[in-house]
């Protein structure tokens, strides 16, 4: 019925339902193992764990602890079985079938603000086989960087793009914004996991808190993730299978997460928690991950 009060009514309370989908920000940081992590000084991890949590997480068998597998499955919630990423090139990556968290929010109506930056170039660009996430992102100009000093300027600059992002965005249907810090995976691929390995990750943490303050100036209801994709064994190396490689961790803090999650997590959880946030279903039949304590 033309005019119909109950009808309007209605239409104007999903419309509010649909714009005041929430914030997500998720930071991934690779390679850190975390054994190591809690011997170096974190105080923003530290304060996530306090209003949060932070627990080991096991890279799913079904996979092999390589970057390109790990971030594949963080960020589209299924498991290499089906995403079918299993090295460092991402051209088998069925992302059509299997899209990312930032792919389906800007999809939604309202698009959801999406950002992403990395200095890893597969994640965001056309470099080998990329991007994983379909939207592709922003980096670091110039070719790929490998040096350890290269990656903690690379790193700056992602995560001052991103600061910028956050601190600008219109936020009005919601935010959804992934960080990459690649830079503790390279140094220890060049040094292992020793003394520069451990400023790497402190470093991180700093960035970290660059990227959680901004957040909490903007006065919104955010909730922050923060994962890592493996871990190395004592020489810098991962692929195998000992347990200082298999063993990742996510920390989380924001709107219904209190405390560590009764049941284990998957890394796929990660996706399943940032759609959950945005009142986003999962996307397909396949779809592995699961809300943090929904497991």
């Amino acid at each position: 019925m033309i005019g119909d009060p109950v009808q309007t009514r209605l239409e104007t309370a999903l419309d509010s339902q649909i714009r005041s989908r929430g914030h997500v920000l998720v930071v991934g940081i690779d390679g850190v193992r975390l054994d190591t992590l809690r011997t170096v000084a974190t105080p923003h991890l530290d304060a996530l764990a306090t209003h949060g949590f932070l627990v080991p997480v096991r890279v799913n068998d079904a996979g092999p602890t390589i970057s390109g597998p790990g971030w594949s499955t963080i960020l589209t919630g299924v498991l290499t079985t089906d995403h079918g990423v299993v090295g460092n090139d991402f051209a088998p990556g069925r992302f059509a079938e299997h899209p990312d968290v930032l792919a389906v929010a800007s999809a939604a109506t309202p698009p959801v603000a999406t950002w992403a930056a990395a200095a890893w170039l597969p994640l965001v660009t056309l470099d080998s086989g990329g991007p994983l996430l379909r939207n592709g992102g922003w980096f670091p100009p110039g070719p790929q960087v490998h040096a350890g000093e290269d990656w903690e300027a690379a790193d700056q600059a992602v995560t001052d793009r991103t600061v910028r992002f956050l601190t600008t965005h219109d936020a009005s249907a919601g935010s959804a914004v992934f960080c990459y810090l690649g830079g503790p995976d390279e140094v220890a691929h060049q040094s292992g996991t020793g003394r520069e390995y451990r400023d790497m990750i402190t470093a991180s943490d700093r960035r970290l808190g660059q990227l959680l303050a901004a957040i909490a100036a903007r006065g919104e209801d955010w909730t922050a993730i923060v994962v890592t994709d493996h871990g190395h064994i004592d020489e810098g190396g991962h692929g195998g299978e000992s347990d200082s490689e298999r063993t990742a961790w996510i920390a989380a803090a924001g709107s219904g997460i209190q405390g560590a999650p009764v049941s284990a997590l998957e890394q796929a959880d990660v996706a399943a928690h940032a759609l959950h946030v945005l009142g986003l279903p999962p996307t397909s039949a396949a779809f592995f991950g699961r809300p943090f304590g929904a497991r």
